[in-house]
């Protein structure tokens, strides 16, 4: 299996006035093209810091980041920008939808970036929200959604430009048990369907089930390594 994302000797310093905080400590991990990795352990863990450096969000204090022949921890922040818009999609737990804009507008904001003309854009928009249930839900919006519903739409707004890399932090956070499931199996059915590379930041050991691989992190070391044999086993109510 060829490795699409290698993290080397990979360590993070937050410098708090004269302290010093150990976020991420000589981490080292690769992730295949395709696969669903899950980034699972308690607050404070480095679970976020890790996804942040894979996404260039944040520089490394050492160490590299090879996320195909990219070498994110080598490149300026115009480069890394371009690299994410053309590369990655993003859910978060609070949604982080524009209040303003409409569901379609949300989900098409970001394929401007990529040039991409307008008509397109919002029927690129609407195939995605109707592939995510909300195809009745075009022109609302986030204040006339429910929580779920936001959800959704973020996801569309991930998916929409086919990126080959999902990075998702905490993408269930805020919902209830029930949705929590609706939107894990959307969310890798879709990335199973396009073939891309999901990677999940939780603290919550339900989700794990909907991964390949599960790294388990505590005070910013990679504790264990463990393969999913389970995986899509799980039970809804």
């Amino acid at each position: 299996m060829n490795d699409f994302i290698i993290l080397r000797d990979l360590t993070k310093i937050y410098r708090m006035g004269e302290e010093k905080i150990l976020a991420l400590n000589n981490i080292n991990l690769t992730i295949a093209k395709g696969k669903f990795l899950c980034l699972l352990g308690t607050s404070g863990s480095g679970k976020s810091t890790l996804l942040n450096l894979m996404a260039g969000l944040e520089k490394p204090t050492k160490g590299e980041i090879i996320i195909g022949k990219h070498h994110i921890d080598k490149m300026n922040e115009r480069e890394v920008t371009k690299f994410r818009q053309l590369n990655v999609g993003f859910i978060f737990q609070s949604y982080n939808l524009i209040p303003t804009l409409t569901a379609m507008e949300n989900v098409s904001l970001g394929l401007t970036f990529k040039g991409i003309p307008r008509a397109k854009r919002n029927k690129m928009a609407k195939k995605m929200l109707e592939n995510v249930g909300l195809g009745h839900r075009l022109h609302h919006k986030p204040s006339e959604l429910s929580g779920g519903q936001q959800q959704r739409v973020s996801i569309a707004r991930a998916f929409v430009g086919n990126p080959k890399i999902i990075f998702a932090d905490e993408p269930t956070g805020n919902l209830d048990t029930r949705t929590t499931y609706e939107v894990m199996d959307l969310m890798t059915g879709m990335a199973k369907e396009f073939k891309q590379t999901l990677i999940i930041v939780t603290h919550d050991m339900e989700l794990t089930q909907y991964v390949d691989r599960i790294v388990h992190l505590r005070d910013g070391k990679i504790e264990r390594i463990e393969e999913n044999l389970m995986k899509g086993e799980h039970m809804q109510a």
